[in-house]
């Protein structure tokens, strides 16, 4: 019953997660196909991803003004965003034009992403009880069934515009479920807060999300043609790599909104840190396809609750006011992570190979739970705005 009193309250915002999941998925089922249509090397696919990076980071960074001037309207303005720059990628065919394409998809998805967390927050604070984990299991779940489908539509041929279409058929039906976004209503204005923003909190929470992201869009964007190349698999069966790593990471998310209830964060991201390393390590180095899906599923239940429970944590300890703009900062930061991975993917993987890549992802999770978490911890118990719950 408390799960389904979570939905409930989280029925105006759960809709911007699949779409923002839908979409993600498509792309990484699509990516080896879109990036031989735009004629790219390794290292030119991730130089691209990198490029989209400059408009999610302005989007993100833009993200509180946007909020505050299109008010209640602006979850459904960002996924009519979203749907429309997500056609571009589609048709690109050349480094240049895919390069433009995921500036354009990747500041759409920054946009939404920053206004629908910022909105979470909000609904945590005011019914005091924990909705991250819930949202993100939403979108995760919405991202695994996009890439089985999507790897199904690629396996018979079905080209991405078609496809990207049909995801903007199925958002216009997500914005009609935003369109009175009653959660605009907890947002206060910015100016209304004396206090400034926790510097420190905001970027050692940052990092976290920033690896975090790192392991999971690395291995949406990565995975499949690791399968591929490694063990020469079908288009079908390397879509099940982001899509087991979604699966995984919806089930791990809702595994994470029954513990934190009982166990505080902290504890929890760092096991989930060590089990995401873990998975990440099996799957690079794995003999068999088996083995290796065995470690992406891993590596998503572990990774799973890495970036909510952080967004959560740094919510909980800052001042309602300055609450959009420190989501908005923290996103910024941990987000880079979301675009930066892949490019970083694509030199390892065209100097030392994906195995090598995926193992520097590793070393990256077990940093969470080695160094990070335990200065956040610090820096939470020095907070002026301590939570309501217990658990800090």
């Amino acid at each position: 019953m408390t799960l389904l009193q979570d939905i409930r309250i989280s029925r105006r915002t759960a809709p911007a997660f699949v779409v923002v999941g839908l979409y993600w998925g498509a792309f990484a089922a699509f990516a080896p196909q879109l990036k031989d249509a735009a004629d790219l090397g390794d290292a030119e696919f991730g130089i691209a991803l990198l490029v989209g990076a400059i408009g999610a980071v302005a989007a993100m960074w833009l993200a509180p003004r946007l909020d505050a001037l299109l008010k209640h309207h602006s979850l459904m303005v960002g996924i009519f965003m979203l749907a429309a720059a997500f056609l571009l990628p589609a048709v690109a065919t050349s480094a240049v034009t895919f390069s433009l394409a995921m500036v354009l998809a990747s500041g759409a998805s920054g946009l939404l992403d920053v206004i629908m967390n910022t909105r979470v927050s909000h609904l945590e604070a005011h019914h005091n009880r924990p909705l991250m984990n819930l949202n993100h299991a939403i979108f995760s779940f919405a991202y695994a069934l996009s890439a089985l489908t999507a790897g199904g539509l690629r396996e018979i041929q079905i080209v991405p515009l078609v496809v990207f279409a049909l995801l903007g058929a199925a958002s216009l039906v997500c914005a009609t479920q935003v369109r009175s976004d009653h959660a605009f209503r907890e947002i206060s204005s910015v100016s209304e807060s004396p206090s400034p923003l926790p510097k420190a909190l905001i970027i050692v929470g940052g990092v976290i999300v920033l690896f975090g992201f790192m392991a999971e869009q690395s291995t949406e964007a990565w995975s499949a043609l690791h399968l591929e190349r490694r063990f020469s698999v079908g288009a079908a069966e390397g879509a099940l790599g982001p899509a087991i790593l979604g699966i995984t990471m919806g089930f791990g998310r809702l595994s994470g909104q029954l513990i934190v209830r009982k166990f505080a964060e902290g504890v929890v991201l760092r096991w989930a840190g060590t089990l995401a390393a873990l998975g990440t390590a099996i799957a690079a180095w794995a003999p068999s396809s088996l083995l290796a899906y065995l470690g992406f599923g891993i590596l998503g239940f572990g990774v799973s609750v890495v970036a909510p429970m952080a967004f959560a944590w740094v919510g909980k300890h800052v001042p309602p006011a300055l609450r959009g703009l420190a989501i908005s900062r923290l996103a910024v930061i941990g987000y880079a992570g979301f675009f930066i991975g892949p490019p970083v993917m694509g030199f390892l993987a065209e100097n030392f190979g994906l195995p090598i890549a995926f193992s520097v992802i590793a070393v990256s999770l077990l940093t969470i739970s080695v160094v990070l978490v335990p200065m956040l911890r610090v820096l939470a118990g020095r907070s002026p705005h301590p939570a309501p719950s217990p658990h800090t």
